[in-house]
């Protein structure tokens, strides 16, 4: 705890600091699709360091079940109202790397191999979940004051606890919402929304759900949310634009008094080149000899038919306009045409899936698609390669940069949301990586003809990879911020 928090402590004649109960719909290692998982599962782990007791409840998956279920502890179990239904709940509990989690089992909404259903079907799996895991707080053996929300799956809590919830011990949780990506915000018929959770239709005023005739869990959340953060300071003034809030800039601009934009940051024990069991040899930011073998290895394994000296730029991402594939299609014939070898590890729109099929034939050996996701192939190519490209659309915040860095593997990105608050233009002496600003395909090619330069200047390019590895991403500076968050929130209780 910093002298700003014991400040706060001793002006609210507190001794002990609040517990926090995170509400996620997946968390690493349990299930992952995304950066989401990684932040729930090693948020607690940081703050935990500060003294804080933060558990997280999150569905227990069938990806979970396989791997924990014979670890797992039956705590309790009892049923919800889900409709015109009784609906089962199991809570067990698991402890890994001493993080506790409260897993809530159903096998019907949670028994796939699908974390995310789609369409209205996942209205009603994640209907399901807020309302387990409100009715699940008092019976679990730790008492949160606040509720951390993060993104739609949860966003309907934050509006449950303050009408159907007042004057129960849920009532007088505290609650944060994370936004991790605002595009998704679990919109649907109010009347579904309506018989799931029992909600008349007062909910469906401008002040809570209603969003051009429709229910907006997000919205409700922004509304009813005590905190709102958002996972980059940048971010947090995008989305307060009409181009970048993705149709509630209104809303958020009228409850930005209550927003923040804090960094995510990385599990270091996990992304660590020197201890990495995917890695054929290790290194660090003192001891980088290993990363050229890494990269030998990397081209073993996707059959890369390039010399040492070619430089490899990597993508590990899923497909989709967000990500800036277009401007990938676009540029591929340049990038190869410039030196450069091309490898990606990822899913996405079907269109693009076949199109890097297609430029996989039409450079054999110099650029591989390896469609689908390998967790083990994506650290080797952390570790493999020499650039990362993320021509990214809108990015939050992003951890696929940050990984690179740690890993050695030179940002090229927009400069835009998380991005550009974590990579810092490389001007010879000063700097992280490469940033364009223009979403074009020049101004994509232009940032990658300054890093292949740059790559034939060896000592410039260990100067880059040097300050990329020694930039501290760990979560630790992140988990002080949400301290600061925390204790607001029982400031103002």
């Amino acid at each position: 705890m910093n002298q700003k928090q014991k400040n706060l402590m001793n002006e609210l004649g507190r001794n002990k600091l609040p517990d926090i109960l995170i509400a996620a719909s997946e968390c690493a290692p349990l299930s992952k699709t995304g950066g989401l998982a990684d932040v729930a599962g090693a948020l607690p782990k940081s703050l935990a360091k500060l003294g804080f007791d933060v558990r997280v409840i999150t569905p227990f998956h069938r990806c979970a079940k396989n791997i924990y279920a014979s670890q797992a502890e039956h705590l309790c179990e009892f049923s919800i109202s889900l409709g015109w239904r009784q609906q089962y709940v199991g809570i067990e509990k698991l402890i890994i790397d001493g993080v506790t989690f409260y897993l809530v089992d159903n096998e019907y909404y949670f028994g796939s191999d699908k974390i995310y259903w789609g369409g209205d079907g996942e209205i009603e799996q994640y209907a399901y979940f807020s309302r387990a895991v409100l009715e699940a707080i008092p019976r679990l053996d730790f008492q949160p004051e606040i509720l951390h929300c993060n993104d739609w799956q949860t966003a309907i809590m934050p509006v449950l606890i303050k009408t159907q919830y007042q004057g129960s011990p849920q009532g007088g949780l505290r609650t944060l919402l994370t936004l991790h990506n605002m595009h998704f915000q679990g919109c649907c018929d109010f009347g579904l929304l309506a018989s799931l959770l029992g909600l008349d239709s007062g909910y469906m005023g401008t002040g809570c759900l209603e969003y051009y005739g429709r229910a907006n869990q997000m919205k409700g959340g922004l509304i009813f949310a005590d905190k709102i953060n958002t996972v980059s300071p940048t971010y947090a003034n995008e989305i307060l634009t009409e181009s970048e809030g993705e149709g509630l800039h209104g809303v958020l601009a009228e409850h930005s008094y209550k927003l923040s934009g804090i960094i995510n940051g990385l599990d270091y024990k996990v992304f660590n080149p020197w201890t990495d069991p995917n890695l054929p040899t290790h290194y660090s930011a003192k001891k980088r000899s290993g990363k050229a073998k890494c990269k030998q290895a990397l081209c073993q394994r996707l059959g890369l038919d390039i010399t040492p000296e070619t430089p490899i730029i990597a993508m590990v991402t899923r497909m989709t306009g967000q990500k800036g594939f277009n401007l990938v299609q676009q540029a591929m014939g340049e990038i190869v045409n410039m030196g450069a070898a091309f490898v990606l590890l990822g899913t996405g729109e079907e269109g693009y899936e076949q199109f890097m099929r297609q430029a996989e034939y039409a450079h054999r050996g110099r650029v591989v698609a390896y469609i689908g996701y390998d967790a083990k192939l994506a650290n080797l190519i952390y570790g493999g390669a020499d650039f990362y490209l993320m021509p990214s659309l809108f990015e939050p915040c992003g951890l696929s940069q940050m990984i690179a860095m740690r890993y050695g593997a030179v940002p090229i990105v927009r400069a835009i949301g998380g991005l550009k608050d974590t990579v810092s233009h490389f001007d010879g002496e000063h700097g992280t990586g490469f940033l364009f600003y223009d979403y074009t395909v020049d101004g994509m090619l232009g940032a990658i003809y300054e890093a292949l330069q740059v790559y034939q200047d060896k000592a410039a390019m260990e100067t880059v990879i040097h300050n990329a590895m020694n930039t501290d991403f760990s979560f630790d500076l992140s988990a002080r911020q949400y301290a600061d968050l925390y204790l607001e929130l029982i400031r103002w209780k």
